[in-house]
């Protein structure tokens, strides 16, 4: 089994791909440990020390290095864990954990319902233009509301905490959403 790796946008996260699918639907994003326990996976990933977040996509897994660690000595020891673990067909979550994310947050807006025909159309963009361009790069983007012409977007994986996630927002997805649904003035990140 050969697992490549590509770099992402975000320097201090790298993807994986081991060439077969990581998550049949939805994606998962650790943001620490603690979260990391109802995955062996990533919870390995974390037991490295020198990770900061595990992302599970379609078909990739993006890790996040913990500041000042450099990943010539923190990919080898990814590498191994993922074959280890992809090798042995070993399962990606603990038996009754919640496999797939998207969790709601705390911070969700509560869409107005006069706003559904505006909310669809959002949420339509974000699956079929936002979100492919995004796993691309080793993360994901979640829809978290739409109030009075503000979206509200959380970056996930690769892309939470990249230096150019605020440029992709403005430029790409705030454009993007403008253009096709006028009512959208604003994209924020939550």
């Amino acid at each position: 089994m050969l697992i490549e790796t590509e770099p992402t946008p975000n320097p201090a996260t790298l993807k994986f791909l081991p060439g077969r699918v990581v998550m049949e639907t939805g994606t998962r994003d650790f943001a620490s440990p603690e979260e990391a326990e109802t995955s062996p996976l990533a919870e390995a990933i974390f037991a490295l020390g020198d990770v900061t977040g595990v992302f599970f996509g379609r078909d990739f897994v993006s890790v996040t290095a913990a500041p000042g660690v450099e990943w010539p000595s923190l990919k080898p020891d990814v590498v191994a864990i993922l074959l280890d673990h992809f090798s042995a067909a070993m399962p990606l979550f603990r038996q009754g954990s919640a496999g797939f994310s998207v969790p709601p947050a705390e911070s969700d807006i509560v869409d107005n319902p006069e706003d559904a025909d505006i909310v669809a159309q959002i949420r339509e963009l974000i699956e079929t233009r936002v979100r492919p361009a995004v796993a691309n790069d080793g993360g994901d983007i979640v829809y978290r509301g739409f109030d009075k012409g503000k979206v509200y977007l959380q970056m996930q994986g690769a892309c939470s905490g990249c230096p150019s996630s605020s440029a992709t927002l403005k430029n790409g997805i705030e454009q993007l959403l403008k253009y096709y649904v006028p009512e959208v003035t604003e994209v924020r990140a939550v």
